[in-house]
């Protein structure tokens, strides 16, 4: 089964490549720099409002005043700042990928009969909606519905195949398994076994649950770089295809459902705020990471370990709604609609008849 993953997702043929149109094309690589050193700063400031993550002991041990950035156009130079190349864990940010293989291995129908599409409204971690109701996860990016995940890929990949596809589809050879992390998360990981078992209640989990667990913690105990995640990101923005070599990771329909999923849940409880101020779908760790794609722009990574009250990188955030519009990589930028009506009469006549 592991071969066949292989020539799945790893060996497809090389194919024409899009052509990106001039609405989707980022402002000049010297203007871009400018525009990223100024967000840094003002990012900067947010870091001590946050904190690292101290429920997995080894996560406390980071340093919160590290915060880098690598932006990678689909053209254009790519542009790396601050701790762009320190290591951390991909934690949350590995739901992206186990669910890129999920729906290339298994299918669609498969994984959305153990896995919801809606935002959840709650903690990334939360239990209640399962306890309280006979749902499975509201969405394959939240703590239940990615160990739903697990137990689905378990009979089909194992890890060492997942940390292959990772290290291919993140065009960085250098990820590794951070031992230190996964012993850590194993010995806290009470509320996800709890969540694991849970669904094995149910009938969502029909693998060994704490092969299943294993499995789940080892996907978040990854070593990745802002830049790994950044090339990861590109491919997302190109249609799953990686712009170099023409080379497809997985399909457009895979694709697509990633991106949607991540700009609707990828930041938790947080996802629909980060949706209006930023724009850019992205997927959050508690390691410190955020994978945003910029579709038809860039693959973005950023690392900044100081977390708000939802777990995400509080300056990786400022950072990116500091640069979203500048840098056109909202979602919903476009040139011929991003300014303001200079004929605001039904604006005027609107306030004026408002009742306050």
């Amino acid at each position: 089964m592991a071969d066949q993953m292989n020539e799945k997702l790893l060996e497809r043929d090389t194919i024409t490549m899009p052509v990106i149109d001039k609405h989707y094309q980022m402002i000049g690589t010297k203007k871009a720099t400018e525009i990223i050193d100024r967000a840094m700063n003002l990012a900067r400031e947010e870091i001590p409002k946050g904190a690292v993550a101290t429920y997995i002991p080894e996560l406390s041990k980071m340093d919160p005043h590290q915060l880098g950035i690598c932006l990678y156009p689909l053209k254009g130079d790519k542009i790396c700042m601050g701790d762009y190349d320190v290591r951390f864990t991909m934690q949350s940010v590995s739901k992206v990928v186990m669910l890129i293989v999920a729906l290339e291995v298994c299918g669609l129908k498969p994984v959305f009969r153990k896995v919801g599409m809606e935002p959840s409204g709650e903690a990334f971690d939360s239990l209640v909606e399962l306890d309280v109701s006979d749902s499975k996860p509201y969405n394959p990016l939240i703590n239940s519905g990615a160990l739903a995940v697990c137990g689905l890929l378990l009979p089909e990949v194992s890890f060492q195949d997942m940390l292959r596809y990772t290290r291919n589809i993140c065009s960085d050879p250098g990820i590794e398994l951070n031992e230190e992390v996964f012993d850590s998360e194993m010995k806290t990981c009470s509320r996800n076994r709890s969540i694991a078992y849970l669904l094995q209640s149910k009938g969502i989990i029909t693998t060994d649950v704490e092969d299943t667990l294993r499995f789940y913690t080892k996907m978040c105990s990854m070593n990745v770089t802002a830049e790994s995640l950044a090339n990861l990101g590109k491919k997302l923005a190109n249609d799953g295809v990686c712009n170099l070599d023409g080379k497809r990771f997985m399909s457009s329909r895979t694709a697509r459902i990633v991106k949607t999923l991540m700009l609707t849940c990828g930041m938790y409880d947080g996802s629909g705020t980060f949706a209006i101020k930023v724009g850019i779908p992205t997927k959050s760790g508690v390691g410190g990471g955020l994978l945003s794609v910029s579709d038809k722009r860039a693959g973005i990574g950023v690392f900044g370990p100081a977390l708000d009250a939802q777990g995400n990188s509080i300056a990786g955030c400022k950072l990116l709604r500091e640069i979203s519009n500048e840098l056109r990589l909202n979602l919903f930028y476009d040139p011929e609609w991003n300014k303001e009506e200079t004929d605001d009469t039904v604006l005027k006549e609107m306030a004026a008849k408002s009742v306050m």
